[in-house]
């Protein structure tokens, strides 16, 4: 039997200044619980990761928390995950949530998701993975971002297809559905283009 899609999110552990950017994870949670898929991300309980993870527990869907011992209580780890791994670093964190995805999506956050999305982007274009990886720019929030990615491209320290490796939308169902059909493991799931 076939596992259900699976998505590994990186997101704030704040919710940010913008409200959008709350209803933009809690879109993506629905998405996930509506579709019977699976969200694996970080274990914790503030900001849009709490958000996330709630919303997809809500629409009936698994989440996957992983979280390193030394954060249990400073990112008050979410203890009513369908499976929560605390597990002794970072490094086994990532490990952990790189296994058990299909595809990765950032959602806005700070540093900690730039790492995991800049990380997840380097494993991708080296070969280490073929997992799909998106972008959710919500409210534009990733604009200045993507700007200075094309001026690496235009100063020759990237390339079109390092760029093409990372898909872009606004739209969280959108950007969500095409994750899923080209992680090859998109059989089973509700309606691609509902949250």
């Amino acid at each position: 039997m076939k596992q259900p899609f699976s998505v590994c999110v990186y997101c704030g552990s704040r919710t940010g200044e913008t409200p959008a950017f709350v209803e933009a994870a809690r879109a993506v949670g629905h998405w996930i619980g509506s579709n019977q898929a699976q969200l694996v991300y970080g274990g914790g309980n503030n900001g849009l990761m709490g958000v996330v993870a709630d919303a997809t527990l809500e629409s009936g869907g698994r989440v996957v928390g992983v979280i390193p011992k030394a954060l249990v209580e400073r990112e008050f780890a979410k203890l009513d995950c369908t499976e929560l791994h605390v597990v002794d670093t970072m490094h086994d964190r990532k490990r952990m949530m790189a296994e058990r995805a299909d595809a990765f999506l950032a959602l806005p956050g700070g540093i900690g998701t730039f790492e995991e999305l800049f990380e997840v982007w380097t494993w991708r274009q080296l070969g280490y993975h073929d997992k799909p990886i998106g972008l959710l720019d919500a409210q534009g929030y990733f604009g200045p971002l993507l700007t200075f990615l094309r001026s690496s491209v235009a100063h020759g320290f990237m390339n079109e297809w390092q760029m093409g490796l990372l898909r872009v939308d606004s739209d969280p169902a959108a950007l969500l559905a095409q994750l899923a059909q080209n992680s090859g493991n998109s059989s089973g799931l509700a309606d691609l283009r509902e949250i």
